[in-house]
């Protein structure tokens, strides 16, 4: 039984429209912003590997990244193993867009968090910390505990055979 009603992941849900909205108005759609995250972490990666990770056909991966370079969030340069790909960099102006979509977060868990008292704010945020760091361990060692307890029919109940 879930005892928390998915309500982090509706909770997160929300900051995200948030900031998803305030991106918008940046002139950066949520795809672009993956983009942009995943070579900010990856500087140098190629656009197919890109498309790779990003589940994007090639095509996408690489209007996006036109478009990225026309707002001047990223840029391309050739790659010296292979002519025919380029490799990808975030410019200084990505990384003010990582800083203001932590400002709209920001902004969202403090609003959040006002209507609870001192006492309540640091225990929740207690418990909080505790359970990412819980969860962060568990996805770093390749999620182990929550394979041992789900089956592919329980994650996909109505998959035919």
């Amino acid at each position: 039984m879930d005892f928390t009603k998915r309500q982090m992941t509706k909770i997160a849900r929300e900051a995200n429209k948030l900031t998803i909205r305030m991106m918008k108005e940046e002139g950066i759609g949520s795809g672009e912003f993956d983009l942009i995250h995943l070579v900010r972490h990856h500087p140098g990666i190629s656009q197919k590997d890109a498309g790779r990770e990003l589940n994007m056909d090639k095509g996408a991966v690489a209007r996006r990244v036109v478009s990225l370079e026309n707002k001047g969030y990223m840029i391309r340069k050739e790659n010296p193993a292979d002519a025919r790909s380029r490799l990808l960099y975030a410019t200084p102006k990505a990384d003010l867009l990582k800083n203001s979509k932590t400002a709209v977060e920001t902004a969202f868990y403090t609003w959040l968090l006002e209507e609870l008292s001192d006492e309540e704010r640091s225990t929740f945020c207690t418990l909080l910390e505790r359970l990412y760091y819980r969860s962060k361990a568990e996805s770093r060692s390749g999620f182990p505990h929550l394979h041992q307890r789900l089956t592919h029919e329980e994650v996909y109940p109505y998959e035919e055979a």
